[in-house]
């Protein structure tokens, strides 16, 4: 039987399958590697820590619930966003919300989630004021990503925010490849237009 420690050098595949069998391990495996970056992307969609915290609870339900139906030709991980991201555009068609974090996710209780989750304008390098400008070029980007159209949204936060690459985010959104690459095109070219006079 293997150890915890044994499932993290499994692929999500194989920890898949264990979870199928009814390993509780491989359950809980699953959890600790998509926990952080689930709740990283609802939250960063619907910008609010308790829904979030909600939404992934139930993407995590219902994961669970339908395992079963996992297809392992398709990669764990676009599935379990393709989960997330239906869950949090079914939110997002409900009344919205206007507040958002620079300084990551708000579940995050480490130095390491926090820059995990955070979304990065600073240069390491940089003066204090420097980095202060930063910060708030940071905070107009988060609030520009949020007035996007939930559906470039969803693009932009998963291929600049969590770094999927764009034949995942096709997989994830349900869209051919050319639409994806065209929503993020057309999200950067708005988010350039709201930010347009931030620096001169």
């Amino acid at each position: 039987m293997a150890s915890a420690k044994d499932l993290r050098v499994l692929g999500d595949r194989e920890v898949v399958a264990l979870a199928k069998a009814g390993r509780e391990a491989a359950y809980r495996e699953l959890l600790r590697r998509y926990e952080r970056p689930v709740f990283s992307l609802i939250y960063r969609m619907v910008r609010d820590r308790a829904l979030a915290e909600d939404l992934a609870q139930e993407t995590f339900v219902k994961v669970l619930n339908a395992l079963e139906s996992y297809r392992p030709e398709y990669k764990f991980s676009s599935w379990i966003f393709k989960i997330a991201n239906n869950a949090a555009i079914d939110q997002l068609r409900r009344p919205r919300l206007d507040t958002l974090s620079l300084d990551g996710a708000p579940h995050a209780r480490t130095p390491d989630e926090v820059e995990a989750t955070a979304l990065q304008a600073a240069d390491h390098a940089e003066s204090p004021l420097e980095e202060l400008e930063s910060r708030e070029l940071g905070a107009a980007i988060e609030r520009a990503i949020g007035r996007l159209r939930p559906e470039y949204r969803t693009a932009i936060l998963l291929r600049h925010v969590e770094g999927r690459p764009y034949e995942e985010i096709a997989d994830v959104m349900d869209l051919p490849l050319g639409t994806v690459k065209t929503y993020i095109h057309r999200a950067r070219l708005e988010l350039r237009d709201i930010l347009a006079g931030l620096r001169t």
